[in-house]
């Protein structure tokens, strides 16, 4: 059989992924507002350079007393 006349193989990973989202279609859309909810935030670069510029160095053993 000529390979022009196979079907592509598909795995049952996207078979599921495929039912899932004929079975729910606002799923991509109910996924981005959650990624938007923790991770898509605009980024304040002036507070973010402020709070690298007032970090404390920490020593590498919290726990242990610093040496006189």
């Amino acid at each position: 059989m000529p390979p022009f006349f196979r079907k592509p193989y598909k795995s049952e990973v996207t078979h599921f992924i495929e039912k899932l989202k004929t079975d729910k279609p606002t799923l991509e859309d109910e996924q981005r507002a959650g990624r938007a909810l923790l991770w898509d935030k605009a980024i304040d670069r002036d507070a973010q350079q402020s709070w690298r510029q007032a970090r404390v160095p920490q020593q590498p053993y919290v726990y242990q007393p610093k040496s006189r």
